[in-house]
Order: structure tokens, then sequence, then C-alpha cells
């Protein structure tokens, strides 16, 4: 007879086990990939050389859809901050792979330092090129 009760107590358990793990997931917060549209565009600060020009795809990585929302409010400033900030490159550095993991993270550090200027806290977890093409 103990035997029965167990194992109906043990499928009971387990038929709950989805619910909790469910509910777990909804207090985590999602993790969302705010796009850059259009594209930045503009032109490199090569001197003496060809005019040349980038083309940046970036992704901004975020916690929740209020820090989102944070993101697309303030993404003029955002978009203002890495146009400077890819001006200022010159095709040597960007064409360089360690110079596109440098330039990323300064970008990444501009973004969150305008962020935190206006909302207090920096808001971007990661930012990701998508694609980043200088021609």
């Amino acid at each position: 007879m103990p035997v029965k009760v167990l194992s109906a107590l043990l499928l009971s358990l387990s038929l709950c086990l989805p619910a909790w793990a469910d509910e777990a997931k909804k207090d985590a917060p999602q993790t969302y990939y705010h796009n850059l549209v259009p594209a930045l565009i503009g032109n490199l600060a090569d001197t003496g050389k060809r005019l040349r020009f980038f083309k940046a795809d970036v992704a901004l990585r975020v916690s929740g859809s209020e820090a989102e929302a944070r993101v697309k409010h303030h993404e003029p400033l955002i978009r203002h901050q890495l146009v400077l900030l890819f001006s200022a490159q010159t095709s040597d550095t960007i064409n360089a792979p360690e110079g596109r993991e440098t330039l990323r993270q300064e970008a990444l550090a501009q973004v969150q330092q305008a962020i935190s200027a206006e909302e207090g806290s920096p808001v971007v977890e990661d930012l990701l090129f998508n694609n980043l093409i200088i021609q």
C-alpha cells in the first residue's frame, strides 16, 4: 500500500514541474536585440587618400522590453554618437581584426555613457556588428 501512495505522490509532483518551470521563465528578463535601422553610413577620416565610406549594421542587446523601449526612445542620440565615432576612424584601423573589436568596445562604451547620462544607468548590455563594410 505505501508504494502505491508514494508513486501517486511522485506522479502528481512531476505533473506540476512544467508549470513551475514556465513560471520561472516568466520571472527571468528576456534578451532583446534592437537593430539600428537604417544602417549607419558615413565618411572615414582617411587623410591624403581617396574618399572612403563605411556602412555599419548595428544591433544592441538589452534585457527586457522596458530596456528596449528606452533604447528606442534614445535611438537618435545613439545613432549620433556612433556616426561620430565611426567617422573618426581610418580604413586601416577598421580593416584590422583587432581594430574592429576595439571599435566595437569603444562603440559600446559610448552608447552606454550616452544612455547613462540620460537614464542614470547603462541600459545596453552589448553592441554587435551585423555587418561592417568599408568602401
